[in-house]
């Protein structure tokens, strides 16, 4: 389906605008009634993603403030898990086929257990997973393409750190990051550009760090949606890229100082995590 107005309608906006005439929230607001059923679906596959904090949330307290901009309501989530625990499947069109995985493997196995960040990481798995498998091929690319990037950056810190490196999914890239002893991960060929993903892996200002990963998201989006006008390709697009810029509206550079400070003091919980499971096995 063509979009031609709703498409033309929509303010010019560029990576380094400061101010913003909406948010995602109302931007989803404006263009769900003007959407194909099908459309919708592939728009609801960005915003799946807050969905996925909410339910970690509520996982842990049933009384969390839920992130609005997710597909799902506080009670849609409580309704649908309460049937996927009694062997049924939820009604909900915007219910994510990958919670039932997730809830069975959190129910039936260990996984309730585990630290945090396994549980976020395994449902991030799932997710993109899911989204790769959209019948929308561009869509489907541009989700593989954050699994890489993701994995990659990850990857290139593990190794920097010492850590054991941690990727998801089993396409072709992640399984030479998971198995590979080589400097490239034996990925020289295969990835275009590697030498940039080791570059921003290495950037030691991390406000610098994502602000070059946003603008490598940026690119990637107007080359490969070069010839997508007025598709729900466009609109996708138009999305994602309104998300860069609101999130780069809302941070200072003060800001960015105390998130890279949190990741490090992450990083050096992790190692030392690491270290004594490693001499407890000894």
């Amino acid at each position: 389906m063509k979009y031609y107005y709703l498409i033309a309608g929509l303010p010019n906006i560029e990576i380094e605008d400061n101010k913003l005439t909406f948010s995602i929230s109302s931007f989803k607001e404006e263009i769900q009634p003007q959407l194909s059923p099908d459309d919708e679906q592939l728009i609801n596959l960005f915003y799946t993603k807050f969905d996925n904090q909410n339910l970690l949330k509520f996982l842990k307290d049933k009384e969390t403030h839920f992130d609005e901009r997710g597909n799902l309501t506080k009670d849609e989530v409580s309704d649908g898990l309460k049937l996927l625990i009694e062997g049924d499947c939820p009604k909900n069109r915007n219910f994510p086929s990958f919670f039932h995985d997730f809830m069975e493997e959190y129910v039936e196995t260990q996984l309730a257990d585990d630290e945090d960040v396994k549980k976020e990481n395994r449902l991030a798995e799932l997710y993109y997973q899911w989204a790769m498998n959209c019948k929308n091929k561009f869509i489907a690319r541009w989700f593989e393409f954050n699994l890489n990037l993701n994995n990659l950056l990850s990857a290139y810190a593990s190794r920097k750190h010492q850590l054991n490196v941690e990727v998801l999914g089993d396409n072709e890239i992640a399984e030479s990051l998971k198995t590979s002893s080589q400097r490239d991960f034996g990925l020289a060929g295969t990835v275009d550009d590697l030498d940039v993903f080791q570059r921003l892996a290495d950037e030691p200002d991390m406000f610098e760090r994502e602000k070059k990963i946003d603008l490598l998201r940026w690119q990637w989006l107007e080359e490969q949606a070069v010839f997508e006008y007025f598709g729900i390709e466009r609109i996708f697009v138009y999305l994602v890229q309104l998300e860069i810029i609101e999130r780069w509206v809302s941070l200072n550079p003060e800001q960015g100082e105390k998130i890279f400070r949190e990741l490090i003091n992450a990083l050096k919980e992790n190692v030392v995590s690491q270290k004594s499971s490693i001499e407890n096995k000894k």
